[in-house]
């Protein structure tokens, strides 16, 4: 719940920020001279709105610092639910009796139509013939 509002806060906090930043006149005027630049400066004055815009995206990025901190705190799990998955595994195969080689049950290679494959013969038992000689 808490980290829910901290999003949308976050969120909020980032889109003002753009905004304030954007206002700004710059050198060139900035953002602000393009879409009718006259607002701020009709509203706080010549100086004052400098300064007040100033202010703003200070406090604003100090809000979203500090918003990015508690996210980071309010979403990192408890100390005790860090376990991962591997190491969750391998706890188990700690705790699994190990069987001999020979009982344990392997599957039966199939061809690929479904039929068991034959066993091969040593090398030794098989006879070579010779298509030169006849043999």
């Amino acid at each position: 719940m808490i980290y829910t509002f901290l999003i949308f806060l976050h969120i909020i906090v980032a889109a003002l920020l753009i905004t304030v930043i954007l206002l700004q006149s710059g050198r060139g005027g900035g953002l602000a001279g393009s879409l009718g630049g006259g607002v701020s400066t009709a509203m706080f004055g010549g100086q004052g709105a400098d300064k007040v815009m100033t202010r703003l995206t200070t406090g604003l990025a100090a809000a979203f610092m500090v918003l990015a901190i508690l996210i980071s705190i309010a979403g990192s799990p408890e100390v005790g639910q860090q376990d991962s998955v591997v190491r969750e595994r391998a706890a188990q195969m700690e705790t699994m009796p190990l069987q001999p080689l020979n009982q344990v049950d392997l599957p039966v290679s199939t061809s690929p139509l479904g039929l068991p494959i034959p066993l091969e013969e040593p090398a030794s038992q098989t006879s070579v013939t010779d298509e030169n000689t006849g043999e």
